[in-house]
């Protein structure tokens, strides 16, 4: 037996590139249930947001690492007709390093943002969905049991969370940057799950008051507008608003484009040469990639906000050695004090303390 993590993130693959390989939560049962039945391949959790998506995989006790890996390759070049170079973009780790890997991720080591929280619950969600497509056993649960433990440790323990922000309020440091006051500006929300309600606290806080929340689900909307003091709309009518406002922020779910040249077009007419901004924060890319050719109009996606995280990242690189000692500790005490109880003890070997947390966690 042996641990297999096979992906990609921010760091390897551009937003082009990133969108051709995500998984939707509909998607994820099937996909799941397809990937355990890999040759080679005992256990399977995947983990799909908006800057990452990694395979976390147990190599049957017969297979090697490396045939699982080349499963899983070739499984993704099939199920999402990439091409051989579209590989180029992702890296593989094997035993402990997945285990170091996935304890680093959870921790908020290895995000855009050095020590966003956002992850956190991304992976929780990523294990509980193959909890309940039956893909996890007891290694990969001893795994991701332990990935949690570490996150917590490392953000009660460092300071590497001092400071640090998500993803949108990263966006919000933008607009920011382009307009000053977001006080004058008119702000249209487009979308109202957890990166968006982060987004609107980040809006609230930096002065911003004329926000407009729309979203597939109107009662959504009309919960976080109450939140913020903003204003709810329904989502066919969204586009009635553009012109008057001054910056669209769209973090949406949809497998499609969401604003494309057909839906701004009509209302650039009557904006008259105004700027429109438009900030990204999703993947699959809720804004069409041909919308940026537009007159007086000004597109920036994650991969333009991962260059402007990259300043608050230095100032919080220093807290980076104390939390990765952390990380390699958990490391040690998983694979000499965990990792051994999911099998049965040889006669006559010291099985270990049963009472001791750490075989229990």
């Amino acid at each position: 037996m042996s641990f297999v993590c096979f992906g990609y993130n921010h760091e390897t693959a551009s937003v082009a590139s990133r969108e051709k390989v995500a998984f939707t939560e509909a998607r994820l049962p099937d996909a799941l249930a397809q990937l355990q039945a890999l040759d080679g391949v005992a256990e399977a959790a995947i983990l799909s947001t908006c800057n990452r998506m990694e395979l976390y995989l147990v190599a049957a006790e017969e297979s090697s690492t490396g045939h699982v890996i080349d499963r899983a390759g070739q499984w993704l070049q099939d199920h999402f007709e990439l091409k051989q170079e579209d590989l180029e973009a992702f890296y593989h780790r094997e035993a402990e390093d997945t285990a170091r890997h996935l304890f680093a991720v959870a921790s908020g080591l290895n995000s855009m943002v050095l020590g966003e929280t956002e992850i956190f619950g991304q992976v929780k969600k990523a294990y509980a969905a193959a909890q309940q497509s039956g893909t996890t056993g007891k290694f990969l649960n001893r795994l991701f049991q332990r990935c949690f433990t570490v996150g917590k440790h490392v953000r009660t323990h460092t300071n590497i969370t001092r400071g640090a922000t998500s993803v949108g309020a990263v966006g919000v440091e933008m607009a920011e940057k382009i307009f000053g006051d977001l006080a004058k500006c008119q702000i249209l929300l487009i979308g109202a799950g957890e990166i968006s309600r982060r987004t609107a606290q980040s809006l609230q806080s930096r002065g911003a008051s004329a926000v407009i929340v729309s979203n597939r689900s109107h009662d959504k909307a009309v919960e976080l507008a109450e939140e913020i003091g903003g204003r709810a709309i329904r989502f066919d009518e969204w586009d009635q608003e553009l012109v008057k406002v001054d910056i669209i922020i769209s973090s949406t779910a949809a497998p499609h484009h969401v604003v494309t040249s057909h839906t701004l077009t009509p209302s650039l007419r009557r904006r008259r040469g105004r700027p429109l901004f438009l900030i990204d924060l999703s993947l699959p890319r809720d804004i069409a990639p041909e919308v940026k050719n537009l007159e007086s109009v000004y597109v920036h996606d994650l991969d333009a906000l991962q260059r402007l995280a990259e300043a608050g990242k230095e100032r919080r690189r220093e807290q980076l050695e104390a939390c990765y000692a952390v990380v390699d500790q958990h490391v040690s005490e998983f694979y000499t004090k965990v990792l051994p109880q999911t099998r049965p003890p040889q006669v006559g070997a010291d099985s270990g303390d049963m009472n001791d947390p750490l075989t229990n966690a």
